[in-house]
C-alpha cells in the first residue's frame, strides 16, 4: 500500500511532500516473503517426515508418507501414528508458538534481544514446576499446567512492574530481565534443596525435552494455536505500526496500550502453553524472528514465518538430539542451546556496533 503523505509547511521542506514510511498492510503477497514461507514449510514438512523413520523400528521416508494417510502395513501405520507421530507434532506445534511469540515480543518491544528467554516467562515456568516437583504440592495440578500457570504469573508481574501510564517496550525488557534473574535464582535454590531423585527429574524437564510426548500434549497445544494463532496475525498491522515509535503509532490511529497489552497476553499464552508441552525449549524465540527476518527482507520479524521457521528448527534440532550419540537422546533444548548461543552473540554484537543496544 502506498505510504500516506503528510504536508507540511511548504516553507520548512521547499516543494517537496513529506512521506512518512508507515510499513505496509500486508506482507505476506510480497513474493519474496511468500517464497520464503513456502520454501521453510517444505524444509519442516520434510524434517517432520524424516523424524517419523527414526527409531527401534526403521520405517522409509515412503512408508512413513503412508502410513500418515492410514496406508500400507498396519503394523508401520500404528508405529508411525501411534508411537511417534505425537512426539513429531510437539515439536512442530511448540516451534510455531515460540517463534510467532518472539517475533511478537521483538516487534512490540521493537529490540531484536526481546524474547520469553530474555524477560523472565519461560523462567517463570520453570520456577513454578520445579517447585512443584521439590516441595510435593501440586494442588492436583499437572506440571504442564503449573508451568503454564507460571508463565501467565510472571507475564503479569513484568507487565504491572513496567507500568508507569503506560509500560513502554523498554521498560518491559528491563524489568523482564530482573524478573528472569530472580527466578532462575529461585529455581537453582530449589533444586540444590532436592534431592537427587527430585533435582533430576526437575532438571529434565527444564531443559526442554520432546521425549515421551502423548496425544494430551498435542491436544492441548493445538487448541491454544487455533486460538491465539489467527488473533495475533490479526493485529499485524497494528503490531507494524508499534515499530514506529508510540506516538507515531498513536498518531496513525493505533490504540498503543490496548494492543500492547493484547499482543503480550497472545504472546504469553503462547509461550506458556508451548512450554507447557515441551519445557524452555531455549533460544528458538530469540533467534528464529531474526533468522525469518533476514531469509523474507522484512523490516520487522514475520509473525508467520517466524513461526515456519520455529519448527524448522525444533523439529531439525531433535533430529540432531537423538542421532549425534548412538544410542543416547538427548533433550531438544540442549542443541537449540548450543545452535541459539551464537545467534545471540552474533546480535549483541551488531546492536553494540550499531550504538543501539538492541
Amino acid at each position: 500500500m502506498p505510504s500516506p503523505v503528510v504536508a507540511p509547511p511548504r516553507a520548512a521542506l521547499g516543494n517537496r511532500p513529506f512521506r512518512l514510511a508507515v510499513p505496509p498492510v500486508s506482507g505476506v503477497l510480497r513474493p519474496r516473503l511468500l517464497l520464503t514461507g513456502v520454501g521453510v514449510a517444505l524444509g519442516a514438512f520434510l524434517l517432520f517426515c524424516w523424524g517419523l523413520t527414526i527409531g527401534d523400528y526403521p520405517v522409509a521416508f515412503t512408508d512413513v508418507i503412508r502410513a500418515l494417510w492410514g496406508s500400507g502395513d498396519a503394523g508401520t501405520v500404528i508405529v508411525v501414528q501411534d508411537l511417534r507421530l505425537p512426539r513429531a507434532l510437539v515439536g512442530l506445534l511448540v516451534g510455531v508458538a515460540f517463534g510467532v511469540s518472539g517475533a511478537v515480543f521483538q516487534t512490540m518491544t521493537r529490540n531484536p534481544l526481546a524474547s520469553p528467554d530474555m524477560i523472565g516467562l519461560t523462567e517463570g515456568a520453570g520456577t513454578a514446576v520445579v517447585a512443584a516437583v521439590v516441595l510435593g504440592w501440586t494442588g492436583g495440578l499437572g506440571l504442564s499446567t503449573l508451568g503454564l500457570l507460571g508463565a501467565l504469573a510472571t507475564a503479569l508481574l513484568v507487565y504491572a512492574l513496567a507500568w508507569k501510564g503506560g509500560a513502554t517496550g523498554y521498560r518491559i525488557i528491563l524489568v523482564g530481565i530482573g524478573v528472569s534473574w530472580i527466578c532462575s535464582s529461585a529455581t537453582n535454590f530449589l533444586v540444590a534443596r532436592g534431592n537427587r531423585f527430585e533435582a533430576e527429574a526437575a532438571l529434565g524437564w527444564l531443559v526442554g525435552n520432546l521425549n515421551g510426548r502423548t496425544w494430551n500434549q498435542v491436544d492441548s497445544l493445538a487448541i491454544a494455536l487455533a486460538v491465539l494463532l489467527p488473533i495475533t496475525l490479526g493485529m499485524g498491522r497494528w503490531m507494524r505500526t508499534l515499530m514506529l515509535g508510540d506516538d507515531v503509532a498513536a498518531g496513525l490511529g493505533t490504540p498503543v496500550q490496548p494492543v500492547r497489552l493484547a499482543l503480550l497476553l497472545a504472546g504469553v499464552g503462547l509461550v506458556a502453553f508451548g512450554t507447557a508441552a515441551a519445557g524452555p525449549v531455549a533460544f528458538v524465540a530469540l533467534a528464529c524472528p531474526q533468522i525469518a527476518q533476514r531469509l523474507a527482507g522484512t523490516s520487522s520479524p514475520p509473525p508467520f514465518v517466524s513461526g515456519l521457521t520455529g519448527a524448522l528448527v525444533v523439529l531439525g534440532s531433535d533430529l540432531l538430539a537423538r542421532e549425534a550419540i548412538p544410542g543416547t537422546e538427548l533433550p531438544v533444548g540442549i542443541v537449540t542451546g548450543a545452535l541459539g548461543a551464537p545467534v545471540l552473540l552474533w546480535l549483541l554484537i551488531r546492536a553494540n556496533r550499531a550504538g543501539s543496544g538492541g
